[in-house]
């Protein structure tokens, strides 16, 4: 019988995002390499920073799971290219699963910055708000049906 369970629980391996040459990456050098040769041999980044646009990233995740569970990553790879103001190599940086911030969502709550108000209140705000009583303020409305 557990001979049976067993044949069931197959393990489902998958490699995502850039894949990763060795070789390729140790070849990109600070003061010598700019955008266009890194593009050349790394090819286009994953993406590239959001607060920091002189950043390339090249990102890989392996990942492992058992038939109807959800994927967990074991093996990550995060290559960091960065540039300086005129466009060549500054610094080359390779992160792992190490740097994964974990988060850890509340369920069934959503916080807000707003005050709570009661069921009657949240109706009559939303019923007023799509125009179904014209003319009416929604309620904790200011002057002019502006919230404060």
């Amino acid at each position: 019988m557990l001979a049976g369970l067993s044949v069931g629980c197959t393990r489902i391996r998958d490699h995502r995002g850039y894949m990763v040459d060795k070789a390729m990456v140790q070849s990109v050098s600070p003061g010598v390499d700019n955008r266009q040769s890194v593009e050349k041999t790394l090819g286009r980044p994953t993406l590239a920073g959001e607060f920091d646009p002189n950043v390339w990233y090249y990102i890989s995740t392996d990942t492992k799971q058992l038939v109807f569970s959800l994927p967990k990553a074991y093996k990550q790879n995060v290559l960091a290219v960065h540039f300086d103001p005129r466009g060549n190599v500054s610094r080359v940086e390779t992160m792992g699963l190490e740097h994964v911030s974990h988060i850890h969502p509340i369920r069934d709550q959503t916080v807000t910055l707003s005050t709570h108000r009661g069921f009657f209140a949240e109706l009559f705000n939303n019923v007023a708000a799509v125009g179904g009583m014209a003319g009416m303020t929604p309620v904790g409305a200011g002057p002019g049906g502006t919230t404060p």
